[in-house]
Formats: structure tokens, sequence, C-alpha cells
């Protein structure tokens, strides 16, 4: 990426190292994260949100999903300055540790019938140091497969940590149906909801082994050999970057607001409203988990090509159009065509983050980078994912109908793609980083020689 790093680039079994444990690191900790998406829909409200309205406690649960996301800032933000002074590496390590004691913990935390209202505090607590860990996960791992990556290869690199998510999705609900199907719905209900965030000790474990042994990002070791280490990284992003920062949390707000509403908020509407099992729901997820890496690996691999701005564009206006019938398809209550309509929006949802890590990296530069990606990332997150469960939630209780919620995907598919195309079209002197795919060949003139050269393609 930066001609400092490709003349110390690392050996091919290093690179490779380094892009497994990026990717095994992310799944593991995004396993973390997501199991309690899950949970929330299925078990959490009654066991720590008692109420006489199943839509009251469905609503709390939901809500504390989004205390996960309001951390992840805090997270990026702390992670994100260390790993700008200190290294890419031991941020890796440290969130891991983070994510898994908070996991464990709830695994272990008594429920509302055993210590009354501190089990809802002390739950929220934890999903909070949940958010801390995962908010500095992300930048940290991008940034070490984007950094790796041999000189034109930064978007497919980049993609193996963003695979990690549907993987981490594909895991806590294989596990879930595992638990679901294995035991009476009283026994899931009683302890059983429990087994898949005690597992995360054995899964932190095999995902720490890997990490320890990856060696630091040659671009950081050049920005401290260079001697270009920043104070006070975040100061320097939002002094300079803050629009850069805001626009890319932009480009984010769609795919990660869809997205969790798919993994979290379609378990609970397709048992409550269209009266399937768990395990039919689950099963459906899981079945559309390795259409969604297919996606990502996809898009990835053609951002490198034909570029990131036509791969990004086009990816999210077939988000727009995908989502606004999603849920017309979902509510034929037909099994095959709700697996076609999961299959498709996994897809689009792939193509819209697979050159992510590679673009988010490709904004800012080396000694601000960690920082600047991560608090970009995670501001898509907070008005994406944090709130669309239970908005989806709310939209349908209010208005009776899931076209409400077809509205809500597309409003937020248009300000992503508005995002889009103005962060995708500044100049290179508004960027704060070296131009995207700097490392590729120039490509032939087209009709998008309109943008400036040097600007993100």
């Amino acid at each position: 990426m930066g001609a400092h790093a490709a003349e110390t680039a690392p050996a091919p079994t290093s690179a490779r190292r380094a892009v497994a444990s990026s990717f095994v690191g992310t799944a593991i900790e995004w396993y973390d994260f997501f199991i309690y998406g899950t949970a929330a829909a299925l078990v959490l409200g009654p066991q720590f949100f008692p109420t006489d309205s199943d839509l009251a406690s469905t609503l709390s649960a939901f809500a504390t999903l989004a205390v996960g996301f309001i951390a992840r800032p805090f997270g990026s933000v702390i992670m994100g300055h260390f790993g700008d002074r200190t290294g890419r590496k031991s941020m890796l390590v440290i969130s891991l540790f983070v994510m898994g004691g908070a996991t464990v913990g709830i695994g272990l935390l008594p429920n509302y019938d055993a210590i009354g209202a501190w089990a809802p505090v002390l739950l929220v607590l934890l999903r909070f140091v949940q958010g801390i860990g995962v908010g500095g996960e992300w930048g940290g791992a991008v940034l070490m497969a984007t950094e790796h990556a041999p000189p034109g290869k930064a978007g497919l690199y980049g993609s193996a940590p963003q695979m990690g998510v549907p993987a981490g999705v594909l895991l806590a609900n294989l596990v879930y149906l595992a638990c679901t199907q294995s035991m009476s719905d009283e026994a899931f209900l009683a302890w059983g909801w429990r087994v898949p965030f005690l597992l995360s000790i054995v899964l932190i474990g095999v995902a720490m082994w890997i990490r320890l042994g990856v060696m630091e990002s040659p671009e950081f070791e050049a920005v401290k050999a260079e001697e270009q280490v920043a104070r006070i990284p975040i100061v320097e992003v939002l002094t300079k970057s803050w629009r850069t920062v805001l626009l890319a949390g932009g480009t984010f707000i769609a795919t990660n607001g869809i997205a969790y509403v798919f993994m979290a908020y379609l378990l609970t509407y397709g048992t409550k409203e269209l009266g399937f099992g768990r395990g039919t729901m689950l099963a459906l997820l899981i079945a559309a988990c390795p259409v969604w890496m297919l996606g990502m690996g996809v898009s990835a691999y053609w951002s490198d090509i034909v570029g990131r701005r036509k791969i990004y564009v086009g990816s999210t206006i077939g988000l727009l159009v995908v989502s606004a019938f999603f849920f017309t398809l979902i509510d034929t209550a037909s099994v095959p065509v709700m697996l076609l309509a999961m299959m498709l929006l996994a897809f689009v949802l792939g193509c819209t983050v697979g050159p992510q890590s590679a673009l988010f990296a490709e904004l800012f530069p080396a000694h601000v980078r960690y920082s600047g990606a991560s608090l970009g990332y995670q501001v898509g997150a907070i008005l994406g994912g944090g709130i669309a469960p239970f908005m989806a939630t709310w939209l349908y209780a209010e208005f009776g109908t899931s076209n409400a919620i077809s509205v809500y995907f597309v409003l937020i598919a248009l300000i992503s793609l508005t995002c889009t195309l103005v962060l995708l079209r500044r100049p290179p002197s508004e960027l704060a980083g070296r131009p995207a795919d700097a490392a590729q060949p120039a490509a032939e003139p087209t009709a998008e020689s309109a943008v400036p050269t040097g600007a993100v393609r």
C-alpha cells in the first residue's frame, strides 16, 4: 500500500497467517457479539426484563442490543489510539480478552428471578464491555490484513476479516440450532441459552493462539521507523478528517442496519408473526451465510480490478432494490421463497462490504489509520445496526405491516448511497490518506475520468 511498506513486505507465509488471524479472530469476536443478538431475539426479554407484555420485553432486550453499539466508538477510540501508537497486534489480542471475558460473564449471569433489578443492570454493563471489545477489533483486523497485502490485492486480503462477520453469524446460529434441537423449550429457557456464551472461552483460546504468532503490520513498522507516530491520533482524525469519518460511516448505515434486522429481528418476526419454529428460522439464516461470504469475496476481488467506487456504488444500489421487496417475499411464508429472499439479500449485503476494509484503510494515512477507519466504521454501526432491530420491532407494532420496515430499509439505503457518491467523488486534497487503489496499474480511460486524478475509483 505504501512505498516503504512495499520495500519491507512480509514473506508470503507471514501474510497468509495475518489474513488467517484476521478471519479467525474476527469470526470469534463476532460470534460473541452475535450470540447476544440471537439471545435477545429468543430469550433475553423474559429472562432479564419480565413484563406482562411480550412486545415490551422484546423491545427492552433489543434496546440492550443497542448498548453494545453505543460502546463501540469508545472501543474504537481507545484501541485505535494505542493501535496507532504501539501497534495493531497488541490491540487485537486485548480486544479478544475483553470480548471473551464479557461474553462468558453473560453466560454466568443470574437472571431477574434470581437477583432482581441487578440482573438487567449487570447485563447492560457486560453488553457495554462487549461493545468496547468489538469496537477495537474491526480496525485492527482489517489493517493487519490490508497492510500485509501484496500490491493490487488490498481488496481481496481485506475481505478476510469481513468474511469473519458472517462466519461468526453462522457459528453462532449453528450452536443455537444445536441447543434448541437437542433440548426441550423449558431446558433451553432455563439454562440452555447460556451454552453458546460459555463456549466462547474455548473459541477465544484458539483465536489467541493464532494471533500471537502474527508479525506486526509492515506499514506500522514503517511509521515507527520514520518517527511519524501520532501523539494523539484521534485528535488529528477529528480535526483534519471529520467529514471523511462521517461520510465513511454514512456509507455503512444501510448495510449494517439491514444486516442486523436480517440477523436478529427476522428470528423474532418469523417465530412470532409468521408462526415458524426457532429451528426453521435459524436454519434459513445458516443457509444464507455462505452466500453472504460469497458476495464479499466476489466484490472484494473485483474491486482490485475495476476499482472500489464502481463496486461500492453498484452494490449499494443493489441493496436498495433488494431490501425494498425483501419483506414482501418473507411474508409469503413459503420456506423456498423465504430462502431465496434471504440468500439474495445476503449476497448483496456481502457485496457492499467486500471492498470496505481496503476502502476505509485507503481513506486515512498509516499513522492515524487505526483510529480513522475504526471510528468511521463504528459511526455507521451506531446509526445502522444499533437502532435497526428496535426500529423494525416498533414499526411493525405501530403500523401492523412489514411495509413500514421496507420503507425504513429504502430510506437508510438512500442515505448510504448518497454518502457513497459524495465520499468517492471527493478530490484527493479532501481525502486524508493516499489515493485508493494506488498500488494498482492505471486503468484505461473511461467515462469515469471525470473523477479527479488520484481520487477513489
